[in-house]
């Protein structure tokens, strides 16, 4: 007598485990951005609509789940930066990984956090600056070397740069989510060469009424 097995084949269920883990990275990466590092597995789990046991056949635990995110994150940048190195323009090609730097770091409540949970941790943290310093300090170069960047700003700068527009962005993330705009370009403006035209403040500064809010959103925080 012939039996009829129900099991899918091998290769279907190869493919489910790869659809599985993009879903629960896509899900880790949207929590991690909107809530930090806050959030666990099993919410990772309810945003992927998977079972938590499936989540832990992937991920040992949430460290090896923030390191693959990180990863992911970091390659991305790194073709970003490839992008800007091969700008037509030095000076747009710099403004275009500036922008692309702060914005991720704007919508991403979790990147600095996570950041930090790798720094002593974790050895992609270490291989970091392997993978995108070179490349942004060929990127700095370039700019220099066309006369649209001031001769003094180093590579450390863009990072010390990105962080300053990511303060603002932190600050007053509750209450106007895209005045980061507005500083990313006063910070672009000081940097420029003699011969690049000042870009315009699009961006609104904050109101008074904002900066209060603000404040007291950040004090609230803090008292949690």
């Amino acid at each position: 007598m012939n039996h009829v097995t129900t099991a899918p084949p091998p290769r279907r269920l190869r493919a489910d485990a790869a659809r599985n883990q993009q879903r629960i990275i896509a899900a880790a990466r949207e929590l991690f951005a909107d809530r930090g590092l806050e959030v666990t597995l099993d919410d990772v789990a309810e945003r992927a609509g998977v079972g938590v046991g499936t989540v832990y056949r992937r991920f040992a635990n949430k460290q090896e789940l923030i390191s693959e995110v990180f990863d992911q994150m970091i390659t991305e940048l790194g073709h970003e930066v490839e992008t800007a190195l091969h700008h037509t323009d030095p000076w747009e090609g710099l403004v275009g990984l500036f922008d692309y730097a702060c914005r991720h770091m704007a919508a991403n409540r979790g990147f600095s956090e996570v950041v930090l949970e790798l720094h002593d941790s974790m050895d992609r943290f270490v291989c970091m600056k392997e993978r995108i310093a070179p490349g942004m300090s060929a990127v700095i170069s370039r700019a220099k070397e066309a006369g649209a960047l001031q001769p003094e700003i180093e590579t450390s700068d863009f990072f010390a740069m990105v962080n300053m527009v990511d303060g603002v962005a932190g600050f007053a993330r509750t209450v106007n989510p895209d005045v980061w705009q507005r500083y990313m370009a006063v910070i672009l403006n000081g940097v420029r060469g003699d011969g690049v035209a000042r870009m315009p403040l699009t961006q609104p500064a904050l109101t008074d009424d904002e900066v209060e809010r603000a404040k007291q959103a950040m004090h609230d925080c803090r008292k949690r």
